[in-house]
């Protein structure tokens, strides 16, 4: 059973729970929890080689952002490479101690990113530790967090949401707060630290990872992009999730919402008065847009 740690406390607390139970699930919700999700081909295959490319850079300012991140800039790019002998992507005894944290605002998929990293540590790396951060950057710098289990993650797999170990808007930025974060990523012997959020979070992540790297720590940073604006994007991530998940939430909706307009013919109908009015339940939010009847959707 997994127990929650607290400021920095060696003892645990109660014992931590799920904060939904699968069991009140309406069938749709129980039909997502044992889907398979597709898998890239090379995480298909029982190993692969991680192949070192040229050098990354940025698309924009590259020197003033080489002086910021002396440690970091034009480390070189990888790709994953099927391999028919044994390499970095198979089965290892090398237990690994991951730590991951949900960083802004809501965005579907945050979820599934925790539910994929405890499964590649299952079955990859068996006997690791997975810890989750409890709302958001302060549960790094108070040391709150939970050892993620396979019974605690369950009501959460392919489910909507962004609430499993909560986020939070706080950052990592002054130096008493770069301390903290170095004393909870040492006391829990983190070989890896991943911080799932938007363009915010994220450089908030090369922040700590340049801050741990100048330090000679071993706590590796990798920034996960999530963002439900779609203001996080490169050549490498045409889109992220969140925003592709609201955009095709919205669109079906929109289409759902017409049809039914398009029935309605009665004489309390409101295009009779030309006027629409249309709500979409947003992910995170709910928008209701007023129309008029010659506008298309």
């Amino acid at each position: 059973m997994a127990s929650v740690l607290s400021n920095g406390g060696d003892l645990p607390s109660k014992p931590a729970s799920a904060g939904r139970l699968a069991a009140v699930y309406s069938e749709v919700q129980t039909s997502r929890l044992d889907h398979a999700l597709p898998l890239p081909a090379v995480l298909k295959v029982p190993a692969f080689n991680v192949v070192d490319g040229p050098p990354s850079s940025a698309a924009g300012n590259p020197d003033e952002i080489a002086k910021l991140f002396p440690g970091l800039f034009g480390q070189p790019s990888v790709s994953l490479v099927p391999s028919t002998v044994q390499a970095s992507g198979t089965v290892t005894d090398h237990k690994l101690k991951i730590g991951v944290v949900l960083s802004g605002g809501q965005a579907p998929g945050g979820h599934n990113v925790i539910c994929g990293i405890f499964d590649y540590l299952q079955e990859k790396a068996k006997g690791s530790t997975l810890y989750g951060f409890k709302g958001g950057p302060a549960g790094i710098m108070r040391s709150k967090y939970i050892e993620l289990t396979t019974d605690f993650i369950y009501p959460y797999r392919n489910q909507g949401g962004f609430d499993m170990i909560r986020s939070g808007r706080d950052k990592i930025e002054t130096p008493e707060q770069f301390k903290q974060a170095e004393e909870t990523v040492t006391k829990l012997d983190l070989d890896g630290l991943v911080v799932i959020g938007g363009d915010d979070s994220n450089t908030n992540a090369c922040l700590l990872a340049e801050n741990f790297r100048q330090k000679n720590m071993k706590t590796r940073v990798i920034g996960c992009p999530k963002t439900i604006d779609g203001d996080l994007k490169c050549k490498e991530v045409p889109t992220s999730f969140g925003f592709d998940t609201a955009c095709k939430n919205g669109r079906c909706r929109a289409s759902s919402s017409h049809r039914t307009l398009q029935r309605c013919k009665g004489p309390r109908c409101p295009s009779r008065s030309g006027n629409h009015q249309i709500q979409f339940n947003h992910p995170s939010s709910s928008y209701i847009f007023n129309r008029r009847r010659s506008r298309e959707l």
